[in-house]
């Protein structure tokens, strides 16, 4: 059994994070023989539920779970921690878009830089939940000089979930089927959900679907309009699946993909595909002793060419205004 590691989750007393610790504290993100200490931070108001929500994680009788930790305050949360899943934001409503998000959230996720470039590990992994998810990414980042940018990333793994979900139902298959479907860009409308290159059975989805129309229409619009039908059904952003796929996106990182396999990950962009630098970008990537590669050479035809532009037009419109928001 190896020594209990830090794992911070902000917005702990909120819905996404009560259905992702009990995944952490049962071992199915870190693995089954990683104990943990969770240090859950929030707001004081939400203090009275988060202390519900310890005595639930102690009435688990999870023996991983080593040690809970409760608190308002960045300083006691960030302290030594091995991996951070950084939830807490204030949370989309219907009919807002995430440029809405942006004026309060981009100084929570400076705050939290700030904490983590003084207390956190230096190897520290970082998951944005919080939306606008990539650009609180880069703002976080950027207020963390010390630790490298490679280890900040954002979720795009529902969408890519979603995807995949929704690829196997049309064709008729269990979700595993399905791999390699790609989610680049920014977590919002404007992302493009790929299927170009993803397989079915180990066959190309391209050739099962054999719908181009569905897979740039329907396809598509469905999986950028997710969120918002969700939110329409349930009056209240997507919880259950955010939680399940910040797990995972944790998980692969931590312990790596597999072979021919790669997952999508909201990364700080290197150019790869033309994309700006200094972005942050969902690609494919490979993971490897914690370590991500984005997945090269990946042929890119004009319609996907064109959607990769709309989205990396949105991340630099979003860092512009995130930039004025900090400069006031």
């Amino acid at each position: 059994m190896s020594e209990p590691i830090n794992v911070v989750v902000t917005g702990a007393a909120g819905q996404i994070a009560y259905s992702l610790l009990y995944q952490l504290a049962a071992g199915t993100v870190f693995g089954p023989n990683q104990p943990i200490n969770l240090r859950l931070l929030d707001i004081p108001p939400m203090m009275e539920v988060l202390k519900g929500v310890v005595m639930e994680l102690e009435d688990l009788a999870l023996p991983l779970l080593r040690d809970v930790l409760p608190t308002a305050e960045p300083a006691e949360a960030f302290k030594d921690a091995a991996a951070a899943f950084l939830v807490g934001a204030m949370p989309r409503k219907q009919g807002m878009e995430r440029k809405d998000l942006l004026s309060a959230n981009v100084k929570i996720f400076k705050v939290q830089g700030e904490a983590l470039d003084q207390f956190a590990r230096k190897d520290v992994k970082v998951l944005v939940v919080g939306n606008p998810a990539n650009t609180n990414a880069l703002i976080c980042s950027h207020y963390a000089p010390s630790i490298p940018k490679e280890n900040f990333t954002a979720m795009t793994r529902l969408d890519q979930n979603r995807a995949q979900a929704a690829l196997a139902a049309r064709l008729g298959v269990q979700v595993d089927s399905v791999q390699n479907v790609i989610i680049w860009g920014n977590h919002s409308s404007t992302q493009y959900p790929d299927a170009a290159h993803a397989t079915v059975n180990k066959k190309s989805v391209l050739e099962a679907v054999n719908d181009n129309d569905w897979l740039n229409g329907n396809f598509l619009e469905t999986i950028q309009k997710r969120g918002a039908a969700v939110i329409a059904a349930r009056k209240m952003s997507s919880a259950m699946s955010a939680a399940k796929a910040a797990g995972d996106h944790m998980r692969d990182w931590w312990l790596g993909t597999k072979p021919g396999q790669w997952v999508s990950m909201g990364v700080v962009s290197d150019g790869s595909y033309g994309i700006p630098k200094d972005i942050v970008f969902s690609f494919p990537v490979t993971i490897e002793n914690k370590q991500f590669k984005i997945v090269q050479n990946l042929s890119i035809n004009d319609f996907a060419k064109m959607k990769l532009d709309a989205t990396s037009k949105e991340l630099q419109e979003e860092r512009a205004e995130a930039n004025d928001v900090l400069q006031k």
